[in-house]
């Protein structure tokens, strides 16, 4: 099974729906293209593929991620606080404060 989700105009997910493999071939192979004219004939909207094991798109898409179309990335929504988003996996990092000292003990 295939997953695609609809975005809004500013690229906030609204859904996210589940397409049978069979809806994306193309000569015996599977094509993100195929499945987005799919979702478009039959819901309407704007659809991005993504994957429920993340391994496209770098997170798997949810209602109220964003699609970042430059990262090619769906992002969650920030947390509260100052939190810094990790370019590698998309995902928000709470920030090490600059005086931060990690506590050193002998064992005891």
């Amino acid at each position: 099974m295939a997953h695609f989700a609809e975005l809004d105009e500013n690229n906030k997910v609204l859904r996210v729906i589940v397409v049978h493999n069979n809806e994306l071939l193309v000569n015996a192979v599977e094509s993100e293209a195929k499945g987005i004219e799919f979702c478009i004939a039959h819901y309407g909207g704007k659809w991005v593929q993504t994957s429920f094991n993340s391994t496209i798109r770098k997170n798997y898409a949810g209602i109220d991620f964003t699609y970042d179309a430059i990262r090619n990335a769906f992002i969650a929504p920030e947390p509260e606080g100052n939190l810094g988003l990790d370019e590698a996996t998309c995902q928000w990092i709470m920030p090490i404060p600059k005086h931060f000292t990690p506590m050193v003990t002998d064992g005891n």
